[in-house]
């Protein structure tokens, strides 16, 4: 999430009433947390395992319960709690906005869009031009969509991330302040749920067509004129390039990369990057023609016993 305007170092730090090590004007432009940061952004550790990985990161403010020498060119916000803390300046700067309309006043419609009956439009959405937006779709508040997108009834445009930290007490949420964003011609089938980023964009960019019941987990990008079969399920930060094809019922698992060009046939699932250019199939999946040699092969195995007895 970008902050308009940046505020700096300290005015940072008196929000949550913490000590910092840097320039007291120092530029916060951002807050995004590790997989998505860019320079000028905020980001959080808050265990051993991914100090490293903060510091080392794009981000330029790191929120941390561990006092070390700040890289060259960043500051740090030291915290006992960065993950509460993160919470905070999430719901700070972006805050829970009560509905006042089914259609927003604040949101911008383009020219020649139908909103059809019972349809909710959130506050600050943007849709482009010549869009249809079916009956009982939710689009929450940020969301961007472009131009001639259509999204069938009952879809959600926009719900939380699924992100929470197990705590002695319970389970404690990341609050989102993300977005989604849709770029043109892209439809999007019925009753599909395409979740905001953490504190990025979850982006589907143009042409891609969804089928219907299909989940996409926070900060994913699925690229150009993809076919995304039904029931498929994505999860979070996972990155689909583009002319890929998920046929129905595929799962990907997180922080992965299916590359251009790349056909998962249905039923698939993988826990696994996949290369592109390439035909997968199965669970977990592999290239097509290897997994049907391993059938072909398993089908010989009765006969091969019965010889060796």
């Amino acid at each position: 999430m970008k902050l308009a305007p940046p505020v700096t170092l300290k005015d940072i730090a008196e929000l949550i009433k913490a000590r910092y090590i840097g320039d007291p004007d120092f530029p916060v432009t951002g807050i995004n947390e590790i997989h998505m940061v860019e320079p000028g952004d905020l980001t959080f550790a808050d265990h051993p395992k991914y100090y490293e990985k903060a510091l080392q990161s794009k981000a330029t403010t790191i929120l941390i319960n561990k006092e070390v020498e700040p890289p060259a060119g960043k500051a740090l916000i030291l915290s006992d709690k960065p993950f509460d803390d993160y919470v905070y300046l999430a719901r700070y700067f972006r805050p829970f906005e009560k509905a006042s309309a089914a259609i927003s006043p604040s949101a911008s419609i383009g020219a020649g869009t139908i909103i059809q009956p019972g349809a909710f439009i959130g506050n600050h959405v943007k849709i482009g031009r010549d869009c249809l937006i079916h009956a009982n779709v939710s689009i929450y508040d940020h969301s961007v969509i472009g131009d001639h997108v259509i999204i069938h009834s009952n879809s959600v445009i926009g719900a939380d991330a699924y992100y929470f930290q197990r705590r002695p007490e319970g389970y404690k949420k990341l609050e989102s302040c993300g977005r989604v964003v849709i770029e043109d011609y892209v439809e999007i089938g019925a009753l599909t749920s395409i979740d905001k980023g953490v504190s990025g964009d979850t982006t589907i960019s143009r042409g891609t067509k969804f089928d219907n019941h299909v989940q996409v987990g926070h900060d994913t990008f699925i690229g150009r004129n993809c076919l995304i079969g039904a029931y498929c399920a994505i999860a979070g930060v996972t990155r689909i390039e583009d002319d890929v094809i998920l046929w129905a019922g595929v799962l990907i698992n997180k922080d992965l990369v299916i590359g251009k060009n790349a056909i998962v046939l249905a039923g698939s699932g993988t826990e696994k990057s996949l290369e592109g250019g390439k035909t997968y199939w199965g669970i977990p999946a592999i290239e097509a023609r290897k997994k049907w040699r391993e059938i072909a092969a398993l089908k010989k195995l009765p006969d091969i016993l019965q010889r060796l007895k």
